[in-house]
């Protein structure tokens, strides 16, 4: 039948069905296949992933397997076989190569007569043998199998050498699977998501798969460029930048905004027609502010390296802000005007006068 019911039919449940439908919760790779893995986790909830941990005994050819649990993945209509090993065990490498290293696999592997021949119907730890050489390959890994680790066997090692170098010999390869939902712990696994939406954590960074790629989450913003506009409250003696050099930037990261600008004023800048000392000059947002506020960053005034002045950035709208003359000159000499900047405050300015800030607030959403 084409439909698998999982402990319904009343004349026996067959393995395959225990196998396609038990596992159907666990991390999908097909709408029938579950991702291959070890279950995560450990006894002290320190290590991601501690079973089938293999340790090598020092100054002999042999390591121990420690227990775990795994999920094996077959074909999509043979399913997934769960396994345990529940004690630990014992494997035995053969001697090196009289010229060259080599590396072994060390894998979980099930053999199932029906659909691969072999004779067998059980789930092993096996060696798989790599070839000697210059430059040593990975053996392949078997079909319905999951690598643990690989294993360099250096020239000429045996028991009666010291045996294996366990402290460089070892190269993890095991990977992890959870149930759908759960984060998937990873360190170097590059295999694609399941589904977009589907969250892991490599090496302590969580991402999102977007569909086509792992994307770290959440996403951080990034900076974004903005020229503010320069108006007047009245509406009257409207400015120009001109040749006017004008950078600015900003951040929004949920509801706060970072933003910085710069202004050095060039030849063909105007500062407006006719201005008076109440044409303050406004400066637009990058993004819309939740509420008026008298205090949300600071601005240097220059007219050259010896004649500064800080103001303060008030939000005069929602969509724009202003800058309020807060000291005297650094050279000491007195201000032509005070209170807010405009074309005449702190003074007249000229090409070559600069505007320098930052600003943090609220946005409006």
């Amino acid at each position: 039948m084409p439909v698998r019911s999982g402990w319904l039919s009343h004349d026996g449940q067959s393995r395959e069905d225990t196998r396609l439908v038990s596992l159907g919760a666990l991390t999908p790779t097909s709408p029938v296949a579950t991702r291959s893995g070890v279950l995560p986790g450990s006894s002290d909830g320190q290590s991601r992933i501690s079973g089938f941990t293999v340790d090598g005994v020092a100054g002999t050819m042999s390591a121990t397997v420690h227990p775990g649990r795994a999920v094996v993945q077959g074909a999509d209509a043979q399913g997934a076989y769960p396994v345990a090993l529940a004690e630990n065990q014992t494997l035995t490498f053969a001697d090196g190569d009289a010229q060259y290293h080599r590396i072994d696999l060390v894998v979980l592997r099930v053999y199932d007569d029906a659909y691969d021949g072999s004779g067998r119907t059980e789930a092993v730890i096996e060696i798989v043998r790599g070839t000697p050489a210059a430059t040593p390959a990975v053996p392949a890994t078997p079909a319905v199998s999951i690598p643990l680790y690989e294993v360099v066997i250096a020239t000429k090692a045996s028991a009666g050498t010291g045996g294996i170098a366990w402290a460089s010999a070892l190269t993890g390869r095991r990977t992890a699977t959870v149930g759908v939902g759960g984060i998937l712990p990873v360190t170097t696994d590059t295999s694609n998501g399941a589904y977009p939406g589907q969250y892991r954590d490599l090496g302590g960074q969580l991402q999102r798969w977007t569909g086509t790629a792992w994307a770290d989450y959440p996403v951080l913003p990034a900076w974004q460029s903005w020229t503010p506009a320069w108006t007047t409250n009245t509406g009257n003696a409207l400015p120009s930048y001109g040749n006017a050099v004008v950078s600015g930037r900003y951040l929004k990261h949920g509801r706060t905004v970072h933003a910085n600008f710069t202004v050095v004023f060039g030849t063909t800048t105007t500062y407006g027609t006719s201005p008076t000392a109440s044409d303050n000059w406004r400066f637009s947002l990058p993004v819309p502010a939740s509420a008026a506020q008298s205090v949300v960053g600071f601005a240097e005034l220059a007219v050259d390296n010896t004649s500064r002045i800080v103001s303060r950035v008030q939000i005069g709208t929602t969509g724009t802000f202003e800058l309020v003359i807060s000291t005297g000159r650094s050279s000491g000499a007195a201000l032509a005007n005070t209170g807010l900047v405009d074309a005449l405050s702190p003074w007249t300015w000229a090409s070559g006068n600069s505007l320098l800030g930052t600003l943090t607030y609220e946005a409006a959403a």
